[in-house]
């Protein structure tokens, strides 16, 4: 069975256990996306400091810039504020969707992320890992698209694990990490077997609806040295961009 969701209060946010990225520490989209919700309404920027801890309260303090703050005790952990992210030179423009392909295309490209990404960098991943069982992990698989370099696609069908109150859409934090891995698997490869999380910043539109047959596009946006950006764009069962985010990863250096 699955843990038990986070548990927030105004003052309060804990991991639980379910929603790790790396082993021991909290999916980046996850945590950003509860975070978000306690910064100021619209393009929310989350800077990710520290691996989020799992299973432990951690403080949410505002901060004198009018963000929020995530604190470990002392420790800063990630901050959210409702700034722009980066520009990237002679990139799209800042929160430009990405293509869609169809449903059943995008169920080909998760089919083919198996074939070609046998080495998986955390199989327990809540979104991206091979390792969850349907029900527990989003298992979004994003594979790349040989027409379209440097694009990944992948298929998704939230259940009921993912749902609100109303048990009909899918709640926030969900969108925010689904719109997480597909963006890194952009870049993963031999040569950079390792990215973790540094900035992200997203706008939701819309909740996708328990059952939907989503869509998730990735796409690579720039590579400089450890540092890689990316953008991603999540369509819902009818084909609308429901949300839209966009990256900064950090290679760490022993995988430089």
């Amino acid at each position: 069975m699955p843990e038990p969701d986070s548990l927030t209060s105004p003052d309060v946010l804990t991991v639980a256990a379910r929603f790790n990225g790396p082993p021991g520490s909290g999916n980046g989209g996850y945590v950003a996306g509860l975070l978000a919700a306690r910064a100021p309404e619209g393009v929310a920027t989350v800077t990710l400091r520290q691996p989020p801890p799992l299973d432990r309260a951690l403080k949410v303090a505002a901060e004198p810039g009018g963000g929020v703050g995530l604190y470990d005790g002392e420790l800063l952990v990630a901050e959210a504020g409702a700034e722009l992210p980066y520009e990237v030179p002679n990139g799209p423009e800042l929160f430009e969707p990405i293509d869609p392909v169809s449903f059943e295309l995008a169920q080909e490209s998760s089919a083919a992320f198996f074939g070609g990404r046998a080495q998986h960098p955390y199989p327990t991943c809540f979104v991206c890992g091979t390792e969850r069982a349907e029900g527990d992990g989003l298992r979004l698989f994003p594979g790349l698209l040989p027409q379209r370099p440097g694009t990944t696609a992948c298929a998704w069908v939230p259940d009921a694990s993912l749902t609100g109150p109303d048990g009909a859409r899918v709640r926030p934090e969900f969108v925010w990490a689904a719109l997480d891995c597909p963006g890194a698997w952009t870049a993963l490869g031999a040569d950079l077997p390792v990215l973790l999380l540094g900035r992200f910043a997203a706008r939701v539109d819309a909740l996708p609806y328990l059952g939907d047959r989503c869509v998730v596009m990735g796409r690579l946006l720039a590579r400089v040295g450890r540092k890689v950006r990316t953008s991603t764009t999540l369509y819902d069962g009818d084909g609308r961009v429901a949300a839209h985010a966009e990256a900064l990863w950090i290679a760490p250096r022993e995988s430089a």
